[in-house]
């Protein structure tokens, strides 16, 4: 296995703006690791003990999660960014595009939809193996921003490993009570970083103090700049930043940073 193990800060000092309600304790499996963490960055490979989880970042917002059992999840599937390997599973939001497919390929068992024709929430529960996947929505604005789509968006959840990992797809609102409730405690957050078209770096930031995950990746950045004034407003709340040379890394519950901690992964 190459790769290169790190320590991350362990004490965090800062006082989160929103304490989490018991709904957020208890929609996601365990706590946050209590001891300093290490995460060990890897290349692509096979095996996966019982407790850990690959993430493999394809590029724009789809992400490659791989279970101990080796289902394989594909998040934002569509027809120009394609992770290596065909998945058990896809996840997908219809702001453009570049998020979804018309024409998954036949071999996926489990496509799940971010929207419904009809305006209602998509509400997937899905458990398949040893994972299960379920979402939350949200609303989205259309090309014309004074149009609101109800539950146009979806914030997928991922329990895998004894780890809850959430995408936060095309979010273009901060997120209330109830929202943050349905989401629950999570560990691991996938969070759009344009600025502009998904939901402003500051409303992003609040969003992410608000969900306290421990690891929060960004994506769906378009250039230095954006990404660079995200790691900004991250770096006030005390987020440290690690900067990663591969797109690959395996992670557990036991290996979770003990601080809040920004990390940017190449796009493949």
């Amino acid at each position: 296995m190459r790769g290169r193990a790190w320590l991350l800060p362990a004490l965090f000092t800062a006082a989160c703006a929103l304490a989490p309600t018991a709904e957020m304790m208890e929609s996601c499996p365990g706590l946050v690791a209590a001891r300093p963490p290490l995460l060990r960055f890897v290349a692509f490979r096979r095996a996966l003990a019982a407790d850990q989880v690959r993430i493999t970042y394809a590029g724009h917002s789809t992400f490659l999660i791989e279970s101990p059992k080796l289902v394989r999840i594909a998040t934002d599937y569509n027809d120009f960014v394609k992770p290596p390997v065909l998945p058990d599973i896809v996840t997908m939001n219809r702001a453009h595009s570049t998020h979804y497919t018309e024409h998954p390929e036949a071999g996926i068992r489990h496509v799940l939809r971010g929207w419904r024709e009809d305006g209602r929430p998509s509400g997937h529960d899905l458990s398949y193996q040893d994972v299960r996947v379920r979402s939350v929505a949200t609303n989205i604005r259309g090309w014309d921003s004074a149009v609101t789509q109800r539950h146009g968006n979806s914030i997928f959840i991922f329990e895998i490993a004894q780890l809850c990992v959430a995408h936060l797809g095309h979010l273009h609102h901060t997120l209330n009570q109830q929202q943050l409730n349905e989401i629950g405690r999570v560990d691991i957050v996938f969070f759009p970083v344009d600025g502009g078209v998904t939901l402003d770096h500051e409303g992003m930031a609040e969003v992410l103090t608000a969900l306290k995950a421990p690891l929060v990746i960004p994506m769906h950045y378009f250039s230095s700049y954006s990404l660079a004034r995200m790691r900004s407003f991250m770096t006030q709340r005390n987020y440290a930043i690690e900067m990663n040379e591969t797109p690959s890394f395996v992670v557990s519950k036991a290996t979770l940073p003990a601080a809040p901690t920004m990390v940017v992964l190449p796009g493949r």
